[in-house]
């Protein structure tokens, strides 16, 4: 990136889907099956009545309507959005396209206008100029709106999330972070730190689960000299270290109870005492803690302290996981390329269509570090300035290959039925389309595969097949 990457010749694939509005049944499923063999997600609606039901509960990233529709058309439906102030990308197709036509559209806030019949290139062209143009500002964007020192979100979670944190760092108290493994825990600790007046002293981290546990105390509080069998010499602790700033304990649940005790005793009093030593020694330091474990459970069965947790609790924030996080993944994906590009000195410029769409279709069950971890993978791997599908991860490649081949499974067991239905005494015309029928079945409903079977043209098969 530097610059930023952007999508192949091909097109763009967007995190949340396309909606198509068509009344013509057969050119709907000629627009929704060129989409889905792009990797496009797509939702699909006969009216604009139906699209704005659908636009009602459902966030999309572009809407291809015709103009002539039944009640509301096309035209209409774009003005109404403009005016409820939707910045969703439009393009408008129609068949009766006229100069005045489209710039009355482009005045209305379309973002382009094709004509029938569709140049299907031209169509995927479109798509991915609408998408690129629309989805660019979203991923350069770094301003304040859209980040919290650095962690990237503009789901309604995260802007949610950087509110309270911005709230809570004014505070003194200590914080509990909770939320699963790799949701990025240890970054809003950071952002906290940065946000509070504390900013200008230390942040030291500690992974609770991996100190022994024998030295625990020795490394939290410090000794003095003699404290113990080779101690030669005194050592401050973290809470030392991180005087004037914040200390970040992730992981407490992993924390021996006993040593709990002594943390809530310094949370008290705001002090701590080195192994070994007579005095206590004034604690400035504020604590900022985190777990992926429930802490009511792990009470219940008695590997943490209830008095500790609420303690914590009293001022704590969940970070939500990527899957609540609806769009915010083709945020984070530039930016983290970005990030390890930099680091690698090496300028990604642009992302395979289907690299892109392999990493916003994946689930993530391990959240921002799973997917930053399969982007510095893919980093690495990339060549000649581009970042490609073979570059990912083999799980994430498969979650992709599988919902293809989904969908084109679904689509055939539709012609099938189709087809079942029709009579049993055919003339020579329904002959041929039963022949059409049973090649686009064993295709698999593969319609360019039909074509070259038959030796005709793609389009004189959809027109065939229009004429059912």
């Amino acid at each position: 990136m530097n610059g930023h990457a952007t999508p192949d010749t091909e097109h763009d694939t967007p995190t949340l889907p396309l909606l198509v509005v068509e009344d013509d049944p057969a050119i709907l499923e000629l627009l929704e099956e060129e989409l889905a063999d792009a990797g496009y997600p797509t939702l699909t609606a006969t009216s604009a009545e139906q699209a704005l039901a659908t636009l009602s509960h459902s966030e999309v990233a572009l809407v291809i309507c015709d103009v002539r529709l039944p009640g509301i058309d096309g035209m209409q439906l774009l003005e109404r959005l403009r005016r409820e102030g939707s910045s969703v990308g439009f393009i408008v197709i129609t068949a009766f396209g006229t100069i005045d036509q489209a710039v009355e559209a482009l005045k209305q806030g379309a973002d382009d206008f094709l004509t029938k019949p569709l140049d299907l290139e031209g169509l995927r062209e479109a798509v991915y100029r609408v998408l690129e143009s629309r989805l660019a500002p979203h991923l350069a964007s770094d301003g304040a709106a859209n980040t919290f020192h650095g962690i990237v979100g503009e789901s309604e979670a995260m802007q949610s999330l950087f509110r309270d944190a911005a709230r809570l760092a004014d505070s003194d108290a200590p914080m509990l972070l909770l939320g699963e493994s790799g949701t990025g825990k240890e970054l809003m600790a950071r952002a906290v730190h940065a946000e509070s007046p504390r900013r200008d002293g230390p942040f030291i981290a500690v992974n609770c689960a991996s100190i022994p546990a024998e030295l625990m105390e020795s490394e939290f509080f410090g000794h003095v000299k003699g404290a113990f069998t080779g101690a030669d010499e005194s050592r401050q602790g973290l809470f030392q270290a991180a005087r004037g700033g914040s200390l970040f304990l992730d992981e407490i649940g992993e924390m021996p109870v006993a040593l709990q005790a002594k943390l809530l005793r310094a949370l008290q009093e705001r002090s701590v005492r080195p192994v070994g030593a007579e005095r206590e020694e004034a604690m400035d330091v504020r604590i900022i803690a985190a777990t992926h474990r429930h802490l009511e459970q792990e009470i219940e069965e008695g590997r943490f302290r209830n008095d500790l947790f609420y303690r914590l609790e009293t001022f704590s924030l969940r970070i939500p996981p990527l899957r609540e996080r609806e769009g915010d993944i083709a945020r984070l994906i530039p930016a983290l390329i970005d990030k390890h590009a930099g680091q690698q000195d090496k300028g990604i410029q642009r992302i395979e269509p289907a690299a892109l769409g392999a990493l916003l279709g994946y689930a993530y069950p391990g959240n921002v570090r799973e997917l930053e971890n399969a982007i510095m993978r893919a980093v690495t791997l990339a060549e000649a300035g581009q970042l490609c599908h073979a570059d990912l991860p083999q799980r994430i490649r498969d979650q992709g290959e599988a919902q293809r081949h989904h969908c084109r499974e679904t689509r055939a067991e539709g012609t099938l039925a189709n087809a079942a239905a029709r009579a049993d005494w055919p003339s020579l015309e329904e002959v041929e389309k039963r022949y059409i029928r049973k090649v686009l079945e064993a295709t698999g409903g593969n319609k360019r595969r039909t074509a070259e079977v038959l030796g005709i043209a793609r389009r004189t098969l959809y027109r065939r097949l229009e004429e059912e």
